[in-house]
């Protein structure tokens, strides 16, 4: 009889005993630890996520209630609420950050290109979102007068729309200077909302070879110096090479102004790029695609535990948002590799209710509303004979 562990289990095979105890010894996590591992700290964790549980209660008590199953996921006992809130409190973040890094490189192997696109340019989306806190809880995250709050930057990976890169920072640091931090390789394509209008940081990655496009703002001042010729019946209304600014902040690098008429929304919409041989519906195509991050946000607050958090901390927070970070790239893998047409939520809605069946979860993947197969020997076993 082939032995099956739970499907829990198996998506823990997703991450190497060597990988992360490496990770551990990188950040010396466990200087202080008296029994309560790094990775029983980390199912723990994962498993507030995937099982959705509300509190360090629920926690604890979904991993008691499976105390037997609890050896196939390396772990010896469920923690108690004491130790799990001690090492959330205490125990570096970064660990998970790295653990997450290790598991974005499993997961990009498993990711083609984007068939969206002809160019072979690598397409990035950068944006943030801000997750709203109890300013009275989490004093240190203040936001303004009566609210609380961390922003989530983020830059998504347009090939499988994986999140490539991560920064939680306070929710009152302004985006750009979050972006300015960041380097990118040369001849990749970064797409940002208007929040990130910077002329300064345009020049400095147009020196860089990196591409951007971005929303032009309402009220931008720029001086045309070139009206290039625009296609008939394509919705483009103008394509222009500009120097933005206006007066002594004139910036002399020549950018480029592209301007759609989109017949669904009946609106204008204006892009400014510094990528100088694109069509102008490709601009605007590149664009559309942005959309894609504020999906990914959007599945990441309703899907996962990103809204309420079961530690005030600052440390605390961010370990359950990495670990939210690490549990959406386990969702992305499996959608990857499933048959299955899964969409996210309901893969995340029926893999909390088989985290503990003991089933193979690639077939359950792949045929999730067929019943198990029946293990030999076992239905001989329980037969009565009078």
């Amino acid at each position: 009889m082939n032995k099956v562990c739970s499907i829990f289990s198996q998506i823990l095979k997703l991450f190497t005993r060597e990988e992360f105890d490496h990770a551990v010894a990188q950040h010396k996590a466990e200087r202080h630890a008296r029994g309560f591992r790094c990775w029983s700290q980390f199912v723990a964790m994962l498993f507030c996520q995937l099982g959705r549980a509300q509190s360090l209660r629920e926690i604890c008590g979904g991993l008691a209630a499976c105390e037997g199953k609890l050896r196939h996921l390396g772990v010896e006992r469920g923690p108690k609420r004491s130790s799990l809130s001690y090492a959330n409190e205490h125990r570096p973040w970064q660990l998970y950050q790295t653990v997450f890094e290790q598991l974005l490189q499993k997961c990009q192997q498993a990711v083609g290109r984007n068939q969206k696109f002809r160019f072979k340019n690598k397409l990035l989306s950068l944006d943030g979102s801000v997750i709203d806190l109890c300013a009275t809880i989490f004093d240190w995250a203040q936001f303004r007068r009566s609210k609380g709050g961390v922003k989530l930057h983020l830059l998504l990976d347009h090939d499988g729309y994986l999140p490539k890169y991560a920064v939680i920072e306070p929710a009152k640091k302004v985006e750009v200077h979050v972006a300015r931090t960041m380097k990118f390789e040369a001849g990749t394509i970064v797409v940002v909302d208007r929040g990130y209008t910077d002329y300064q940081w345009f020049v400095e990655l147009t020196l860089a070879g990196v591409f951007f496009v971005i929303r032009q703002r309402w009220n931008a001042a720029y001086k045309v110096i070139e009206r290039r010729p625009v296609p008939k019946n394509r919705n483009v209304l103008s394509d222009e090479v500009v120097l933005l600014g206006q007066g002594k902040y004139r910036i002399d690098v020549p950018m480029r102004r592209v301007v759609i008429w989109d017949p669904k929304t009946e609106k204008t919409f204006e892009f400014l790029t510094n990528h100088m041989s694109f069509a102008a519906s490709t601009i605007a195509a590149i664009y559309r695609d942005r959309w894609q991050i504020e999906s990914f946000f959007k599945a990441l607050k309703q899907c996962l535990r990103v809204k309420t958090f079961v530690g005030t901390s600052a440390n605390a927070l961010k370990i359950q948002i990495w670990t939210a970070l690490i549990a959406i790239l386990i969702l992305k893998y499996l959608k990857l590799k499933a048959t299955f047409g899964w969409s996210l939520s309901n893969l995340v809605a029926l893999l909390r209710q088989q985290l503990f069946v003991y089933r193979d979860l690639w077939s359950w993947l792949n045929c999730p509303f067929q019943p198990p197969p029946v293990l030999e020997g076992i239905h001989d076993q329980l037969v009565l004979a009078f």
